[in-house]
């Protein structure tokens, strides 16, 4: 199975990422998490992302796809995959497919978790009372969501003309959505 899992930020991803990457054997990539080894490891790419960092710009999309086809030429990526946080706009979307149909492992599906956002609010104002996370500030959180309708939302639409997106109820008990995931999966 190899699915991009797509949703606001708060929306549930990484904690339904980490339920799929379990209940189906593949691993959870998340982009950020690979920015972050492959600099702390010194990779050739890693190294090129680090003085891009410490610049203060974004890191190239071409960056990030090199450590994307990296990470998924290792054996785990073999049976599939979880994307989490990438792709991000429709221009990464299409360098996504290009390099799934290139290395023979396209895309399944791409899940939409559906949330509102007053509810993302009220769960990052909770997150935020208990764990004090800077980006859990409600303020913070609504700047989050404003620049994800603006730049990432359309990442969905992309999805849905190529037939591949699914839109699932991200709200409820999370054994509740993980099971309306699982229902909405490919089989």
């Amino acid at each position: 199975m190899r699915l991009v899992l797509l949703g606001a930020p708060g929306s549930g991803k990484g904690t339904q990422a980490a339920r799929l990457k379990t209940a189906l054997g593949i691993p959870h990539i998340s982009t950020g998490d690979l920015l972050r080894a492959a600099v702390r490891a010194g990779t050739p790419l890693g190294l090129k992302a680090k003085a891009v960092m410490e610049s203060g710009q974004l890191v190239s999309d071409d960056i990030v796809l090199g450590m994307l086809e990296e990470r998924l030429a290792q054996p785990d990526a073999a049976a599939g995959f979880i994307l989490d946080g990438y792709p991000r706009n429709v221009a990464q979307c299409q360098a996504l497919e290009a390099l799934l149909a290139r290395i023979g492992q396209p895309l399944d599906i791409a899940v939409k978790l559906d949330v509102p956002n007053e509810t993302i609010i009220g769960r990052c104002e909770i997150r935020y009372a208990a764990e004090g996370r800077a980006d859990d500030k409600p303020e913070t959180v609504r700047e989050r969501l404003r620049v994800y309708a603006d730049q990432t939302a359309p990442v969905a639409d992309y999805f849905a003309g190529t037939g591949k997106l699914v839109v699932v109820d991200g709200v409820g008990e999370l054994d509740d959505v993980f099971d309306r995931i699982l229902a909405a999966l490919p089989r």
